[in-house]
């Protein structure tokens, strides 16, 4: 057995171990469902050691991410549904049933054609009746509408040229402005909706995840604000008594300096 294979032997020892009777009674209290804050809160910690590109705190993170899918695994072994040595046969099988273009005889010339090849694979293997099932409905909104589009696209349902969907962004922003006039929130909730959308599918034309962009516009706009608030503070003034112009204008300066 190679060495990563026995650590991760090790690994699933100590985490029967802890859930055994002479374990840690908090570990041995958790169920699958209570583990799941935490689990997505690793997962989060995982994206932030990314986008930081701290790789030492992305090693750590990696590890606890695993920990928790040891932990569910052991969980269900327990529970008698399945066990871990089952969800390794089943990923392995699974990746080299979904990549016939690797492993079998179909070709792939590009991204896009592995991943089409891989979502016709999974739609038959599924037994699904729509070509967007499959798509997690407690998915953040972005990445939702970035799926679905992309499910969308494999099967054609797609525009060929970019232009023609900047045309639909300007179409959806005009009718956002016609939906202020009118003054109905409802409708200024769907037509908002609607260019949200538009601006996802521009995203995903330029391949870019809508997602990780505003992610990162969130950071740059948090860094940048405290900025203002230290500035206005080294002039000796608290936030609330600066004026929008003044905030403005050092907004501008932080933001010509980066």
């Amino acid at each position: 057995m190679s060495e990563i294979g026995y650590k991760i032997e090790e690994l699933v020892e100590i985490v029967n171990q802890l859930r055994g009777p002479d374990g840690c009674p908090w570990d041995r209290e958790q169920t699958s469902h209570s583990l799941i804050p935490y689990f997505v809160e690793e997962v989060y910690e995982v994206i932030e050691s990314i986008d930081e590109r701290n790789w030492d705190s992305l090693k750590e993170e990696l590890g606890d991410l695993l920990l928790h899918i040891i932990f569910q695994a052991s969980i269900a072994e327990k529970d008698e549904k399945f066990k871990f040595v089952d969800t390794i046969i089943n990923v392995n099988n699974k990746l080299i049933d979904r990549h016939p273009h690797v492993f079998g005889k179909s070709k792939a010339d590009a991204a896009f054609h592995a991943k089409q090849n891989w979502e016709a694979v999974k739609h038959k293997e599924k037994g699904r009746e729509s070509r967007l099932d499959g798509v997690p409905k407690s998915l953040p909104s972005l990445i939702q509408g970035q799926r679905l589009q992309q499910k969308a696209s494999y099967v054609g349902f797609d525009w060929d040229k970019i232009d023609k969907v900047w045309e639909k962004v300007n179409e959806e922003m005009l009718e956002l402005k016609e939906a202020e006039s009118i003054g109905e929130k409802k409708h200024i909730e769907e037509e908002i909706g609607d260019l949200l959308f538009a601006i996802v599918n521009l995203s995903r034309h330029f391949d870019v995840s809508a997602e990780n962009a505003l992610r990162q516009a969130n950071r740059k706009f948090i860094r940048r604000f405290k900025k203002v608030e230290q500035t206005i503070k080294s002039r000796g003034k608290e936030l609330d008594e600066a004026t929008l112009e003044e905030m403005d204008s050092i907004w501008n300066q932080i933001k010509h300096d980066e």
